[in-house]
């Protein structure tokens, strides 16, 4: 008789993960999850910090680990979990990422439409659910919320869930960002459920304090970077100019899958399975490699584009409190048009402008709930003595403008 396969990863940010056989590790061998060993976890974030090449595939095994460790946590505190459901929430754990396109959330609404990596994951979920006989029911019950158990799905997706326990210390590590390390082992010790949903005891708060100002801060400096904004509002416009090109019935080089998009407008109303297995087969290399290509296009603006994403000769970012006047806009527009030699059309490809926004905490989904020593619950916003956290709870907006620098 042979033993069941176990597989054990020696992981740079939590050290060794085990991944149990069965379920669990025919799903990480499938090739739907090997997909996201190249798809990176912070798009183009490496262009400012040069270690950030960490992956989605290392992210949904960090966070699987965790939520292991957390499932015994909450088991060891009286709380029934039974083992159908201990493998589905971590079945839906792995897989909560599954729907990630190239780049991450950089192209989430360029390679398609108005639908969401998540509503793009539940499909692949389901997909799998078929071949893996119908194994998969309760883990895509928890996923979606349906499952009677709801502190389950608060695990994976709540304002303290196992997926930002893992991110946040992965991307900081990786970035050497190291105001965004939290306690992640501190945190899940002092996990309970009161009343099915999750809570944290009163020994955790100050923990709590420092994920929720760890949060704020990692956006500011990593995820929200005005260099990596620059640079993925760039590859937004790659794409886009290179649909453009596409459905105009104009030649244009691209792998069949990536062709697939760009002749079609692809939205969750037409999302079929010959769309989701074109999806699927993407990753970020087609879209690098593509690029490298396109910047020898006869098309002078795809060409321009994507040389200057290749070689990192990226837009000027301006950000400030308030929007930009149409006056200044129009200005830089003009110097840019003279420069560059470009059409009204084509200038909205080197100069635009959007906004940003940023919170640590929101009152209006799953309550961070502390509970205290005589049993009662308390907000994290009402408990906390040294956080203000009606200013973290707070949504700051601010606005951007991006141009090519040579016109200064």
């Amino acid at each position: 008789m042979s033993l069941p396969k176990r597989k054990i990863l020696n992981d740079p940010v939590h050290g060794f993960i085990n991944i149990p056989s069965g379920l669990l590790f025919n799903i990480v061998e499938h090739k739907y999850f090997q997909r996201l060993r190249r798809i990176t976890q912070l798009g183009l974030t490496n262009f400012v910090y040069p270690g950030a090449n960490h992956t989605r595939f290392q992210h949904a095994l960090g966070a699987t680990h965790l939520m292991s460790t957390a499932i015994d946590v909450i088991r060891s505190k009286g709380h029934k979990i039974t083992n159908e459901e201990a493998e589905s929430v971590l079945a839906a754990i792995l897989l909560h990422d599954i729907g990630h396109g190239p780049f991450s959330h950089t192209l989430e609404n360029s390679i398609v439409e108005n639908i969401s990596h998540e509503t793009i994951s539940n499909i692949i979920i389901e997909k799998l659910n078929k071949q893996f006989d119908n194994k998969l029911s309760t883990a895509l019950d928890i996923f979606k919320n349906k499952y009677h158990k709801k502190f389950l799905h608060q695990l994976v997706s709540g304002q303290l869930d196992v997926d930002r326990l893992d991110y946040l210390k992965r991307d900081s590590f990786f970035t050497g960002v190291s105001e965004g390390v939290v306690g992640s082992d501190r945190i899940i010790k002092m996990l309970n459920v009161i009343n099915d949903k999750l809570v944290i005891e009163a020994k955790g708060i100050y923990s709590i304090e420092k994920f929720l100002i760890a949060r704020r801060l990692m956006y500011w400096q990593v995820y929200l970077h005005k260099t990596v904004l620059s640079a993925e509002q760039l590859l937004v416009r790659i794409l886009k100019r290179a649909k453009e090109i596409s459905l105009n019935n104009t030649k244009i080089f691209a792998p069949d899958s990536l062709k697939y998009f760009l002749k079609n407008n692809i939205n969750k109303n037409n999302f079929n399975n010959e769309a989701l297995n074109h999806f699927i087969n993407l990753d970020d290399n087609d879209i690098i490699y593509t690029i490298k290509i396109w910047t020898k296009s006869n098309d002078k603006i795809l060409s321009e584009l994507s040389s200057r994403l290749i070689n990192r000769k990226l837009l000027k970012i301006e950000i400030q409190n308030t929007d930009f006047s149409d006056n200044y806009i129009n200005k830089i527009k003009d110097k840019t048009k003279k420069t560059l030699n470009l059409t009204d059309k084509q200038i909205n490809y080197f100069v635009f402008k959007n906004n940003i926004t940023n919170n640590a905490y929101s009152a209006n989904d799953d309550r961070i709930n502390i509970l205290l020593k005589n049993g009662k619950l308390k907000d994290i916003a009402e408990s906390s003595d040294m956080l203000n956290i009606s200013v973290l709870s707070k949504t700051i907006k601010k606005y951007y403008l991006c141009y090519p620098k040579e016109i200064l």
